[in-house]
């Protein structure tokens, strides 16, 4: 008899640690999917180096395209930019700073191929020596 009421014990245990990992699962798609993480911010920073020959005029019409995409893109939640004046040196080139915040990850999925997004990269991609982007969880 306690045999039987170990191996109750035992599938009890396991089919709740299931459903607690399954619950756990799907909280996790829906947090992403809503934008629920725990109050952190998916940021998503973009480098500039730009070529040599390019003009003042080309490097503020990137400035101005790349500004005006928060009010073209709903899922852009946040967006600032600046020119590097780091006096270590070490920006190997790269002269344009451009910080964009996402709720969600899907925010972001959105933004990448968006009609304005590719739109502004026709304007910078033949000016452009070099990019660099990093996205990262806020902590």
């Amino acid at each position: 008899m306690k045999l039987i009421y170990f191996g109750i014990a035992i599938f009890c245990c396991i089919n709740l640690l299931s459903c607690d990992i399954e619950k756990n699962n799907t909280t996790n798609e829906l947090e992403k999917s809503v934008g629920m993480n725990d109050g952190k911010q998916l940021r998503h920073i973009v480098l500039f180096k730009f070529k040599n020959e390019v003009t003042k005029a080309q490097i503020e019409r990137v400035e101005k395209a790349f500004a005006e995409l928060p009010q073209k893109i709903d899922e852009i939640k946040g967006f600032e930019w600046g020119l590097n004046n780091s006096p270590e040196n070490l920006n190997k080139g790269f002269t344009h700073g451009f910080f964009l915040t996402f709720d969600s990850e899907e925010g972001r999925d959105i933004y990448l191929p968006h009609p304005d997004h590719k739109a502004f990269g026709k304007i910078v991609d033949p000016i452009l020596e070099d990019v660099f982007v990093l996205d990262y969880w806020t902590n």
